[in-house]
């Protein structure tokens, strides 16, 4: 997907809330990216950044090593509001007092308005504001007017409206901030004159003209899973090129239980798409014998289908383009040259670095939920809308240690019921995720007076917006009850039922 002409950066210090920023951005209806600190002046103009935000970070700015920006970039002209870290950030850097007052504000402050200000045009005096910080700005820089106090910060709102510089110390991207969008929108509508128009009609319209301008008359193959993302990617090439796309579903063997059979009826049946079916559970569970390690297998499995894709394109011929459904988040945990790689996605960082095939990925820039709006306007099938997430390599991460034909039967038949009784008691949709997993131990049980020795299996829900970050689901004792009654008694070799109560950070969502 091509940039929208008017992109405000989200320059990140190391914040908790970067990539919510980045969302409540695009809900606001003007597309949103994130850079790193060190970004340049030159890769701010490239990428033709409309405006600036400057996150919040977990650093003081007057510590030694503490995050800075290139101090050029304050002087491209360019709207910018900083946010906590990047409200002292701009304090510190422009001349303004920065220090630490000795009363900490965590939580739900009462912010008090100092005069009209832009960001705060059309609100009330006095508002609630979620606040989570130990340094204070207690001098404002020169040119800038303080437009909002609170009891512990003298300058927790400030402006310099004729260098259209904003700072802020509380987070107006969390819900607990009830009037923090109409302050974003204020920033992005009437500092940085955006106007509201990335929509999704846009998106769709916007992603089909670049497909078309990089596809010309070629033939072009699309990974399916079945997933969302990977059908909305496959929907979306299909209005732009039509029978020039040829969706080829991988059966690895690697599936949920009934899986494959859906997949098939559901891209025959309704968008009457060329389908090749690869049924290709054995190479998959042959290259995976023995593999233990989280990272080789993404990187074994992302490889095979790069090799199943290169025998089907070969026999397609003039087939050069591979479609997948990367999401940003996918780019953002497999690594970048300034991200750390939290785990490689089969599609991203677990690509072969011989591959023949130039990728087009018209999703690589939306989060979970923006998909599913795509998917929605491109008129996908609600049951595919709002499947839960499942990883690309399937059910071999979701088994802790070697990866057998006996185990995935195991796992299937367990996360089946999982499911079954998440949707039974109408959680389904409240829930990002919920599954089963296969750890790689053993416990002693008692069935029927017998001593058992067998599996245990893990239940994993959990809350989210963008798989960002995630929280467990509180799960209703007796739906719980029921998933680990059934498990134990309707799966053969199980004889215990554990839950994982953690949250992301810093755990991850994925076992492996």
């Amino acid at each position: 997907m091509t940039r929208p002409e008017e992109t405000i950066l989200v320059v990140d210090f190391g914040a908790q809330y970067a990539q919510l920023i980045a969302r409540r951005v695009r809900e606001c209806k003007v597309y949103s990216e994130i850079v790193p600190y060190n970004v340049t002046p030159e890769e701010i103009e490239r990428r033709g950044a409309k405006a600036l935000i400057f996150s919040g970070g977990p650093s003081s700015v007057y510590e030694t090593g503490a995050p800075k920006p290139n101090p050029d970039i304050m002087k491209m002209g360019l709207p910018i509001l900083g946010i906590c870290y990047g409200h002292q950030l701009l304090a510190r850097e422009l001349g303004g007092k920065v220090e630490p007052t000795g009363t900490r504000e965590y939580g739900k402050t009462e912010l008090k308005l100092a005069g009209n200000g832009i960001l705060f045009e059309g609100q009330p005096v006095s508002q609630a504001v979620w606040m989570s910080h130990g340094d204070a700005v207690i001098g404002a820089p020169k040119g800038f007017r303080t437009t909002g106090r609170t009891d512990s910060s003298p300058v927790a709102a400030m402006e310099d409206a004729k260098r259209k510089l904003y700072g802020v110390q509380f987070h107006p991207e969390v819900i607990h901030t009830p009037l923090g969008k109409d302050i974003l929108k204020n920033f992005l509508y009437n500092a940085a004159d955006c106007l509201p128009s990335w929509t999704m009609v846009s998106i769709i319209e916007q992603a089909a003209e670049e497909i078309q301008r990089v596809v010309g008359k070629n033939k072009i193959i699309c990974g399916l899973s079945g997933g969302v993302d990977s059908a909305t990617a496959a929907v979306l090439v299909h209005k732009a090129v039509g029978d020039q796309l040829t969706c080829v579903f991988v059966d690895h063997g690697l599936l949920r239980k009934g899986e494959a059979e859906q997949v098939e009826d559901t891209f025959r049946r309704h968008f009457h798409m060329n389908l090749i079916h690869v049924k290709a559970q054995e190479r998959f569970l042959k290259r995976l014998e023995g593999v233990t390690d989280p990272e080789v297998k993404r990187k074994t499995i992302g490889e095979e289908f790069i090799r199943v894709f290169e025998e089907v394109a070969a026999d397609l011929k003039d087939t050069d383009f591979l479609v997948q459904g990367t999401l940003y988040p996918d780019i953002i945990e497999s690594g970048t040259r300034d991200a750390a790689r939290i785990k490689s996605h089969h599609n991203v960082g677990g690509l072969p670095e011989d591959m023949n095939f130039t990728l087009v990925e018209p999703l690589r820039s939306l989060f979970k939920d923006e998909v599913r709006c795509a998917g929605e306007e491109l008129g996908l099938p609600e049951e595919i809308v709002w499947r839960q997430p499942f990883p690309g390599p399937g059910l071999a991460i979701r088994i802790i240690g070697a990866v057998t034909a006996e185990k995935l039967d195991m796992l299937r038949d367990a996360d089946a019921i999982v499911i079954e009784e998440i949707k039974r008691a109408g959680l389904y949709r409240e829930i990002w995720q919920s599954f089963a997993i296969l750890p790689d131990i053993k416990t002693v049980g008692v069935m029927g007076d017998e001593r058992t020795y067998a599996y245990p299996v893990a239940i994993r829900a959990v809350t989210s917006e963008d798989a960002m970050t995630a929280d467990w689901a509180r799960l209703p004792y007796e739906v719980m009850e029921r998933i680990s009654s059934r498990v134990i008694n309707e799966v053969k070799g199980i004889n215990r039922v554990v839950l994982d109560i953690s949250s992301k950070p810093p755990a991850t969502i994925e076992w492996e």
